[in-house]
């Protein structure tokens, strides 16, 4: 056919597969293809170890890891699977350049070549670093290092938790410590401190303690120390894990961090609520020196009585200059017993003055005491006392004038109807008043069944309201007495009755 470009007879190849003259080899699979490169790069690049930066990871639900590992011309896939991860010290990430060991492979799927992952650690100390900050950067933009997060550290704290091994000098040096300044109850949560799960331990112990109840067998710490020696940046780096570092920030306990020596930071120093230099610095930290606070607090009650007895001594110091400007007692009564001598004195004058007066007067005239002038007011005193006696009658003027003259012979004068008339109306005034008398007497009513209440001296009671003012009454009848206690008396009012009866007499009280 023209233009067509297919010719049978050239040997570029049919429409159809035919085998050449003299090739004996059949054609190969894919499959074929792909398993025997498989075979010949893992025959060939049996162990290697490459150098790159991670780039694309990805953790799988079934806790593979998958990524790529990198340079500046080439990339090269590479997959870790879940037992060898659970391995890593790290927390892989992109950008972080890494050492990977493992054997080379295919993936036939894709018909990539790829590497997979034994071992995987960080080359260098300067990746390691590049790591640190990048990690230190996340978490503080998390706000985990903040300064309004970092809690005060109590004074006295009476359990001590430490996180460290039980092995090494650190916690020796922390007990040593604590027992010179100030001996308290310590408890060790002993971990590893370095290597393949320290950092979980770690992580684990400082939970721990957090979760112990308050009042349990085991008493909950009031403060808690993570503690390790120093050493490399690769020593410490399980205090510079997240898990740590995110288990001390959800520490309910405050927590010192004493990582290392003075040169040595982890992230756990930033997270902590105090940062110690040393363990040893730690243990000076969590508590006060006994020796100094007995010393201050011994001050302090100097200090105290001073202040309490200042006043006093001020009142004291005001009261003796006050008192050293007041007069002396004596001199306060110089001049009124002076003002006394004089007056007395003067008086004892003046009565002999007088008395030398009177008896001069009384020396110069002595017609005054004549006896005629003493018996004229007695002659008038008789004169109005005749004239009184007329009106009265004869008798008692004759008594008068003779002046010793009886009542019994003055009596016909005095006209005695008046006086028996007077005498009558008293009388009947007193009959009136014994005639009622007996009705005013308390004593008649007891005759016909009625009983007098009197308190224990003797005064009348008459009313509920003075009753229950006594403890004690008595009850007085027509032929007795009784005593009543009030506390066990009831008072109630008598009941009316109905009936046209005369009602009986109820309880008094």
């Amino acid at each position: 056919m023209p233009g067509f470009p297919f010719d049978d007879n050239r040997s570029s190849g049919g429409l159809v597969a035919k085998g050449s003259h003299g090739d004996n080899a059949a054609p190969l699979s894919i499959t074929e293809i792909s398993g025997l490169l498989k075979r010949t790069v893992e025959d060939r690049f049996g162990h290697v170890k490459l150098r790159g930066e991670l780039s694309g990871v990805k953790r799988a639900a079934s806790g593979h890891l998958y990524c790529a590992l990198k340079d500046e011309k080439a990339v090269i896939d590479g997959v870790m699977w879940r037992g060898s991860t659970q391995r890593l010290s790290f927390l892989p990430e992109d950008g972080i350049e890494v050492v990977a060991s493992g054997k080379l492979t295919t993936y036939p799927g894709r018909s990539k070549y790829q590497i997979v992952i034994d071992q995987m650690e960080i080359a260098g100390e300067g990746a390691l670093l590049a790591l640190l900050e990048k990690t230190r950067k996340r978490l503080e933009a998390e706000g985990l290092f903040a300064a309004e997060r970092k809690r005060r550290l109590p004074f006295i704290p009476q359990v001590i938790g430490v996180v460290t091994s039980p092995t090494g000098a650190v916690i020796r040096d922390i007990l040593h410590r604590l027992a010179d300044r100030f001996p308290s109850h310590v408890l060790v949560w002993p971990v590893m401190v370095q290597g393949q799960g320290a950092a979980e331990q770690v992580a684990e112990a400082v939970r721990g303690f957090g979760a112990l109840p308050e009042d349990g067998k085991i008493p909950r710490p009031d403060l808690l120390i993570v503690a390790r020696g120093g050493g490399s940046i690769e020593d410490l780096w399980s205090f510079n894990e997240e898990i740590v570092i995110r288990a001390i920030a959800e520490s309910s306990i405050p927590v010192i961090s004493a990582v290392g020596h003075e040169t040595d930071t982890t992230l756990a120093d930033f997270v902590a609520d105090q940062r110690a230099p040393t363990p040893t610095a730690a243990a000076e930290i969590a508590v006060p020196v006994l020796r100094d606070l007995a010393a201050t607090i011994g001050e302090f009650a100097l200090r105290q009585k001073k202040c309490a007895l200042r006043p006093v001594d001020l009142g004291r110091e005001r009261l003796e200059a006050r008192a050293g400007r007041l007069p002396k007692p004596e001199s306060l009564l110089q001049q009124p017993v002076q003002r006394l001598d004089d007056l007395g004195e003067r008086l004892r004058r003046g009565l002999a003055d007088r008395a030398a007066q009177a008896r001069s007067q009384l020396q110069s005239d002595p017609a005054r005491l004549a006896v005629h002038m003493l018996e004229r007011p007695v002659q008038e005193g008789r004169l109005r006392l005749e004239a009184l006696g007329g009106r009265l009658g004869t008798g008692f003027r004759q008594a008068v004038q003779h002046g010793n003259g009886r009542l019994d012979r003055a009596g016909a004068g005095l006209r005695p109807a008046l006086i028996r008339a007077r005498i009558e109306r008293s009388r009947g005034r007193l009959d009136s008043f014994a005639r009622v008398l007996p009705q005013l007497d308390p004593e008649k009513p007891l005759e016909r069944g009625f009983a007098r209440v009197l308190s224990v001296d003797g005064q009348t009671i008459t009313s509920q309201a003075q009753a229950v003012r006594e403890t004690l009454l008595r009850l007085k009848f027509h032929d007795a007495e009784m005593e009543v206690a009030t506390g066990s008396a009831s008072v109630r009012k008598p009941a009316r009755a109905p009936s046209a009866s005369p009602p009986e007499q109820g309880d008094l009280f």
